[in-house]
């Protein structure tokens, strides 16, 4: 008996050295296989987050067409190129009316679908008392806005090539669009003389927007963010609230399949808006401004400035 005892103790305590010898294996592999997948370009996009520092705000990932990135980088290249940010991204301006719209009311006054209900083709826009015209500032600002997009490696989709012709029609210039990452709307307002600041008109869902009016209201705080940071055009005091407004009524917002909004970068009829908008700096500001709150909404941070 005490040697059967003698025998089965040693065994048992073989075992045990085998078993510890196996677990202390299992921990050591499970440990390197860890640190592998950590340092892996596959690994976790949370994790990821976290080593980048990225935090969790609603632009802490690259953010595309519903939500997602229609030109995502490949795993393990998702660092931001500081050179050319927005290198393999497509974006989309509509530069709104155009030069010679008011030369062809017959053009303008053909009725298109709107996504709800039929409009006009197109409109003339506005003017300053001085006569600047809307379509001019909406050139010259996206003529800004395109040369920076550019240097950042973007690729430019405009509705339109110049300043001297006559439409299209605003249902043609969304869906021109719908094969970007993400568009805007540029114009100016013609409101009270009284009223001054910009607006940033974000859809509301109507069916074929359905998918983008998320990422479409981030993109618009983005780009509220980055008029206030960088111009010296503040929020509208007559227009929305806040300097945000909810339209239905858009074409342009109402058959976009993209993240979009149309920015009111301020209100001509106003002395004080006119002066600014009219002046080349202020539109440069504003393109450089819009082109930080684009880079800010496909990469998650804004733009390094020297």
């Amino acid at each position: 008996m005490d040697h059967l005892r003698h025998r089965t103790g040693g065994s048992c305590r073989r075992r045990l050295l085998a078993a510890g010898a196996v677990t202390l294996a299992g921990i050591l592999a499970s440990a390197c296989a860890a640190q592998k997948a950590a340092s892996e370009p596959n690994a976790s996009r949370a994790a990821y987050d976290k080593l980048a520092g990225h935090g969790a705000s609603h632009s802490a990932a690259p953010v595309g067409r519903g939500g997602g990135s229609r030109s995502a980088l490949p795993p393990g290249q998702r660092h931001v190129n500081r050179a050319k940010p927005l290198a393999g991204k497509i974006v989309g301006i509509d530069p709104g009316h155009n030069g010679r719209n008011g030369t062809d009311p017959a053009y303008l006054a053909q009725q298109v679908f709107n996504g709800r209900t039929m409009e006009n083709c197109n409109t003339t826009g506005t003017q300053t008392a001085a006569g600047y015209t809307e379509s001019l500032f909406n050139w010259n600002v996206s003529r800004y806005l395109t040369a920076d997009l550019r240097k950042d490696g973007a690729k430019v989709v405009l509705t339109r090539p110049n300043n001297h012709g006559i439409g299209p029609c605003v249902d043609k210039r969304s869906t021109m669009l719908n094969h970007t990452d993400v568009a805007i709307d540029i114009h100016a307002d013609g409101g009270p003389a009284w009223g001054r600041g910009f607006t940033v008109l974000e859809p509301v869902a109507d069916g074929p927007n359905n998918k983008v009016i998320g990422s479409s209201i981030r993109f618009g705080h983005d780009v509220h963010q980055a008029l206030l940071a960088g111009t010296p055009i503040r929020v509208s005091n007559y227009y929305g609230r806040g300097g945000y407004i909810f339209r239905s009524d858009l074409a342009g917002l109402n058959l976009t399949t993209v993240p979009k909004v149309l920015i009111e970068c301020g209100n001509m009829p106003n002395r004080a808006d006119a002066a600014q908008l009219t002046a080349a700096r202020v539109q440069r500001q504003i393109a450089r401004a819009l082109e930080a709150a684009i880079i800010r909404f496909l990469t998650g941070r804004w733009p390094h400035r020297k």
